[in-house]
Parts: structure tokens; sequence; C-alpha cells
């Protein structure tokens, strides 16, 4: 497994893998209230997809101290943030999912959360990284503690990014070497797919119906109906059982050159564009017809692989870059 590499083929590998999850995950997301198995799908994909997805951006944010780090980060999560935002907005009031238009910046759209996190994340690192290993269960207690304030919920999407963060920085953490050591030992792959075996048949039954909530990480332990301060424990529990899926699915993940290998260097694309598809799509279907819809298991997962395909493609990426990649100008040299 070829963990070090500038262009990793294994990364991206696990990034288009996990993109599809992420685009699968939001096309069964209103359709999983009526059939058990796409429910208990959905469950085992939100229990490790963005929590691997997290913790392979902070693998890569071991620069986080070189010259002109923040101003790049600025400019492919924050610019982006606000012109998606102001995007989404009028997409929701032209579609009729928002009765008037109005563009809230501080309660960021559907999936354009991750943009906000990922960049707190990456500021969360100065004083983090000091703490070394030692900040990991800091990291721990923060987002177990962030589930008793009810402030928090998707402001900002402060939640998510208490709640996520360990995964963030455990990415981090990990160097190129160890990572490698850790996945492809000899008996690695074995227990990886132990591990996920364990995870389907745990969480596909009716467990999944009272975890999915804990899984998405934007509300407060109240607000999930649990007041109590075991809910802590059980947080702490997911973190623990998330972290091995994790493990198993990333032991699991080829190093070879695919076809559809490039397609993960654009998650990007797909991941802020997909919305525009699969929204309509919801909304033509009727809800009388959920039910004959929902039976389909392959057609809802082929037309997910569809919509990355395209997306990922090079001519979308070409004609889209000004909005996914804006160019914007900085003065000074200060890198932070």
């Amino acid at each position: 497994m070829a963990v070090t590499s500038k262009r990793s083929k294994y990364f991206d590998n696990a990034k288009f893998v996990l993109i599809i999850l992420v685009v699968f995950g939001h096309v069964i997301s209103p359709l999983k209230e009526h059939d058990g198995v796409l429910y208990n799908i959905y469950s085992i994909i939100y229990l490790f997809h963005m929590p691997a997805f997290i913790f392979i951006s902070g693998y890569f944010s071991k620069g986080y101290q070189n010259e002109g780090y923040y101003r790049k980060l600025i400019k492919k999560l924050i610019l982006p943030y606000f012109i998606f935002q102001f995007i989404y907005s009028v997409f929701y009031y032209a579609i009729g999912k928002e009765a008037s238009f109005q563009v809230d910046f501080l309660q960021p759209h559907w999936s354009l959360w991750f943009l906000l996190s990922m960049f707190f994340w990456n500021l969360l690192l100065i004083p983090f990284a000091k703490l070394k290993w030692l900040g990991l269960p800091v990291a721990i207690m923060i987002g177990i503690g962030a589930g008793y304030i009810d402030q928090l919920g998707s402001f900002l999407s402060l939640s998510r990014t208490a709640v996520f963060f360990p995964y963030f920085f455990a990415g981090y953490l990990i160097s190129g070497p160890q990572l490698k050591g850790l996945l492809g030992g000899k008996y690695s792959r074995a227990v990886g797919i132990t591990i996920l075996i364990g995870a389907i048949c745990l969480f596909g039954t009716s467990i999944s119906q009272n975890t999915v909530p804990w899984l998405l990480g934007d509300s407060s332990y109240a607000a999930m109906g649990n007041e109590g301060v075991e809910a802590g424990f059980y947080r702490g529990v997911l973190y623990i059982i998330t972290a091995m899926v994790v493990f198993g699915f990333l032991t699991l993940i080829p190093s070879i050159q695919f076809s559809f290998t490039e397609i993960g260097e654009r998650t990007l694309y797909i991941y802020l564009f997909h919305g525009f598809i699969i929204k309509p799509v919801h909304s033509i279907i009727p809800k009388e017809s959920f039910t004959s819809v929902t039976g389909s298991y392959l057609l809802l997962f082929g037309f997910s692989f569809i919509v990355c395909l395209l997306l990922g493609s090079y001519l979308v990426k070409k004609f889209t870059r000004p909005f996914v990649e804006p160019k914007l100008s900085f003065s000074g040299n200060s890198g932070k």
C-alpha cells in the first residue's frame, strides 16, 4: 500500500469510493424511511464514510505551517463556501424548497457544512499540533462535550466541527510509515474484513433506527432524546466503533491505477455539484412512488455511480473551475 507518494493512487481510490458513498447516501436519504434495508444501508454508510474522508483530509494537512497555507485554504474552502451558499439559496428558492429567497451565511446549506468545518479543523491544528498525541484525547473530550451544548447545532457547523475533529486530528498525527504499517500488516486485511462484517451485522439490524441521528453529528444529546450524562459515554463508544470501521475500510483499498482513479482528485466538484442533480430528482418523484423506487437498490447505486462519473469528468472541472477554485490574489507575505 503506497501512502506516501505526492499523488497517491491509494488515496485517490479511497476518495473515489467514499464520494460514491456520499452521493449514494444522499440519493437514498429521503427514501430510507420507506424501506428498512435502505435505512440499514444508510446507517452503515454514515457510520464511516465522512469520518474516513475527514481522516484522509487530516492526513494531508501536515503542511499547515507552510507559507501561504491558510491563504490557499481561504481560496479552496471559504470563497467556494460563500459562492455555493448563495447558489444553493437561489436553487432552493427556484425548485420551491424555500418559500422565500434568503441567504444566510451562518447556516450552511446541506453538504456545505464540510467546507466550513474543514477550515476550522485546520485552524485548530495551530494549538492542537503542539500537544501531539496528547491532543487526541482532548479532541475526543471536546467532541463528547459538544453534545451537551444545545446552542451549537448547525450554526457555522460548530457541532460537526467539534464532533468530527478527532478524526481529522488523528489523520494529521499519523505518519506515512505508521499508516502503511497499520494498514499493510500481515493480518490487517483479515482483521479489517472481520470488523466490517461485524459492523454490517450490528448496524444492519434495528439498532440503526436509533443510531442514525448520532452519526450525523449536528444535534445535541437532548435534541436526540437523551439528556442523561450517559449520552457522552455513548458517543465515546461510537468513536471507537467508527475508528475500527474506518480501519477496516482502508485495509480494502487497492493502490493500483484504475480508469476512475483520477476522479479521486476531483471529489470536491462531485461534492459541491451533486445536489443540483439529486434534489430535482427527489422533487420529481411522487411520494406515492417511493415504495417502488426504494426496492431498486442496484438502480439507485448505479445512478449514484453515474453522477460521480459525470461530475468527476475533466469537462465538468474545466467549465466549473472558476466557481470551485476561484482565483484570488492576496497581498502580503504572511501564510497564516
